[in-house]
């Protein structure tokens, strides 16, 4: 597969510490286009070993607007289901930039481990040295130990180190769409986490084309009236949630956005900072960057302050544990006692959706109501087929359920003119009705 690929698919066997690297067919593109098409063909050849399948969109890393994440995709060892859960934030670009499209991970190691890719080459390294450590401290370890501070990790804390179902994997210091308990499988493989760095690059078929194309789409995006908005808070309001932007707004510092991601869905927020500080701080982390939005009304709905909503966010993130889960399950109404509650969190959490994919992303339309009726079972529907989509190209999924420009056509089209393959509405089709049963 020699366009938007880096033609490569590695198998980890924790187990025997053997690793193995493989050619990306282009008949397996053809057929099951990419993103999570491919990691669940990945997942399904390698079953009876428990994987877990890392990979990227067919477009990620690219011109595409929004061409922003990776996925996870494994059997949750919460609901018995196979997830697909988004890598978001520059991580799941970094993935493929470091030289690989998919990662298979399968085996358990008999002591604990992280995975090192970079720029092609894959390392089993030792974690006896951050097993133990919070999220936050492990990243720090691994920057430090090789000298780069851009360096991306895919990580759990003490949550998937205890084996905990509410355990989440968290990427670079900040928690994650993970409502699967994915945590949970790294600790049981004793696998620490990864960490990416590469300088890779992505060849496309017709790439003034591609480029031209995906100008023109961005234009198209830059019409909607959502694009003089920013934050979290703003997605909220439209979602008909009141008074979320005066209550976060004093602690906000600024908005961030995915990886060419036209709208800014991360909100930073500082607490042992001037959250109005422009200069930078001397702080080692003031705060935390805030992506969840059920967690953030959550704890709101609890009445906790944003500031101290802001550190349990904080605390869940070190400790790499789902802050809707702590949110939902906690039965406590203070920051100290919430915080407290982590260890012996107990209880179902609710998940909506079918349980493919994370309700971390509302599950409604934001912003454009995308022609909709406002029938609840079509809304369903129309979300698990937008969140499919995503994961099979790489698009961040809440720009996703926002921006109508970004149609299966035009994703279709873009794919297309960067491979020169002919994808059709029924393979793609063929392929969101085999990740979604």
């Amino acid at each position: 597969m020699e366009y938007l690929s880096t033609d490569k698919i590695l198998v980890i066997d924790l187990a025997t510490s053997e690793i193995e690297e493989t050619a990306l067919d282009e008949s397996l593109v053809r057929e099951k286009i990419g993103g999570a098409g491919i990691t669940k063909y990945l997942y399904d050849k390698f079953q009876n070993d428990d994987p877990i399948v890392i990979g990227t969109g067919l477009l990620t890393g690219t011109t595409c607007p929004a061409s922003a994440i990776g996925m996870i995709t494994a059997k949750s060892p919460v609901t018995g289901k196979l997830c697909h859960c988004p890598v978001i934030y520059k991580v799941g670009v970094e993935l493929k930039f470091s030289g690989y499209d998919y990662i298979v991970v399968k085996g358990v190691s008999e002591n604990p481990v992280y995975l090192w890719i970079h720029d092609g080459v894959a390392d089993i390294s030792d974690a006896s040295g951050i097993w133990g450590k919070d999220v936050w401290e492990s990243t720090d370890s691994l920057r430090k130990a090789v000298g780069d501070d851009l360096l991306q990790t895919m990580m759990i804390g003490k949550a998937g180190e205890n084996r905990s179902d509410y355990a989440q994997v968290c990427y670079n210091y900040w928690s994650s769409p993970d409502r699967f308990g994915l945590g949970k499988l790294f600790g049981s493989k004793k696998l620490k986490g990864l960490a990416f760095r590469g300088m890779g690059l992505i060849e496309v078929a017709d790439h003034e084309n591609f480029v031209r194309r995906s100008i023109e789409i961005l234009k198209e995006i830059k019409t909607n009236d959502f694009m003089t908005k920013k934050g979290i808070a703003e997605i909220a309001s439209a979602m008909g949630e009141a008074g979320v932007t005066e209550w976060l707004e004093p602690i906000v510092h600024r908005h961030s956005a995915d990886y060419f991601t036209p709208y800014a869905t991360n909100t930073a927020v500082f607490l042992d900072e001037d959250p109005k500080r422009l200069e930078e701080s001397k702080v080692v982390e003031p705060g935390v960057l805030i992506s969840d939005i059920p967690a953030l009304l959550a704890f709101k709905k609890l009445g906790l302050s944003s500031e101290d909503t802001g550190r349990v966010f904080k605390a869940c993130a070190k400790y790499g544990i789902d802050p809707a889960a702590v949110a939902e399950l906690s039965g406590k109404f203070s920051l100290k006692e919430i915080v407290d509650s982590f260890d012996g969190l107990s209880g179902t959490v609710t998940l909506k959706g079918k349980g493919s994919f994370s309700p971390w992303c509302p599950l409604k339309p934001i912003f454009n109501n995308f022609g909709l009726s406002g029938d609840a079972a079509e809304a369903e529907a129309w979300w698990e087929r937008r969140q499919a989509v995503a994961m099979i190209f790489g698009i961040q999924p809440v720009f996703s359920v926002m921006c109508p420009e970004l149609s299966e056509e035009t994703l279709l089209e873009l794919a297309g003119i960067g491979t020169e393959l002919n994808f059709t509405q029924d393979i793609l089709d063929g392929v969101i009705t085999d990740i979604c049963r």
